[in-house]
């Protein structure tokens, strides 16, 4: 017994002697042989990920720089560089980690990728909507049926785009509302502002007015604006005086139509119903009235009432007669 105790303290500096020197072998096996592959692969997963990132980079840029619409398109080509960006370097940081696990500490990675694929499979049946929205926004995004900036329908809500992303594309209407659509969700896509927007302006202009002479007045006032320096820049091309459109009562419309730049009609169609509301007046062409039944010499048409001249030797309006007003319930008129 007290033998056994006389040598313990010799037999724990022997073992502990013994399980150093083994340390220290195999953090020198280590350092020769599996230290420079691990360096390796961290650097040559450091390189790909670098290009990854300077590529995808270059992408935005050459986008943002082409064309007036640069600042749209890199945004949306932001996105779709995003989704490359983070895949690939997913992609490779988990090649380089299964290489690591591998060569250097000597795992089994059968367990492993088994298991991976059992758990692959469980979150794909999780999350089907996640997986078609995601599958749609990269089919939207390759495919440009519209971009940040646009003005869209979508899933039955109208607004621009704010945002876009692999998964949801963001909406803003014109109350201030935001709305954001799963892509899931967006099965047709109507574009309001792809390549020019067309503005029209429906002119009513009174029955007793000379159409020739109103369709003048109105081509040289659309026109006015055109060539005005401060809107020339939006217009793509000259108005288009379409004629006379319709005929409601003693008022008739004169469709004018205005073909600009995407989203920016909006300037030029005020400027242009402002200039158009000064020359009718000068040129004494009254506007036109739904409610008011054209009459002649002062009998009625279609029952209509006539509208007395207004104080001594007024002449009287041949457009001015009141349509009858009818009682719907007892068929007497007024």
């Amino acid at each position: 017994m007290l033998l056994a105790l006389s040598h313990t303290p010799e037999s724990a500096r022997l073992f502990f002697r013994d399980l150093l020197q083994d340390w220290l072998a195999t953090l020198q096996d280590f350092a020769h042989h599996d230290l420079p592959r691990l360096i390796g692969v961290i650097l040559f997963t450091w390189v790909l990920i670098w290009m990854i990132n300077r590529l995808t980079r270059r992408m935005v840029i050459v986008a943002g720089s082409h064309g007036p619409d640069g600042a749209s398109r890199a945004a949306q080509i932001k996105t779709v560089a995003s989704v490359l960006r983070a895949t690939a370097v997913a992609i490779v940081g988990f090649m380089a980690a299964l290489q690591i696990l591998r060569d250097v500490f000597k795992f089994n990675l059968a367990p492993l990728i088994t298991s991976a694929g059992v758990a692959g499979v469980a979150i794909g049946l999780a999350a089907q909507t996640i997986v078609k929205d995601c599958l749609n926004g990269m089919l939207i995004l390759v495919e440009d049926q519209y971009k940040v900036g646009d003005v869209v329908r979508l899933a039955g809500l109208s607004g621009k785009v704010e945002s876009m992303s692999l998964r949801t594309t963001k909406v803003r209407d014109n109350d201030g509302t935001l709305y954001t659509i799963p892509n899931s969700q967006i099965t047709s896509v109507a574009n309001l502002t792809r390549d020019y927007s067309i503005a029209t302006i429906r002119v009513s202009v009174d029955f007793s007015a000379d159409p020739d002479k109103v369709m003048q007045v109105l081509k040289d006032t659309a026109m006015s604006v055109r060539n005005d320096p401060e809107f020339s820049g939006v217009y793509l091309a000259d108005p288009t005086l379409l004629g006379v459109d319709s005929i409601q009562g003693s008022q008739v419309i004169y469709p004018i139509q205005l073909r600009t730049l995407p989203n920016q009609q909006f300037a030029a169609v005020r400027e242009t119903q402002r200039r158009i509301r000064i020359a009718l007046e000068e040129n004494g062409l009254p506007p036109g009235d739904p409610l008011r039944v054209l009459s002649s010499s002062g009998s009625t048409v279609a029952g209509a009432a006539t509208v007395l001249p207004q104080g001594p030797g007024a002449a009287l309006d041949p457009t001015a007669a009141k349509a009858n007003e009818t009682n719907p319930f007892t068929g007497e008129s007024s």
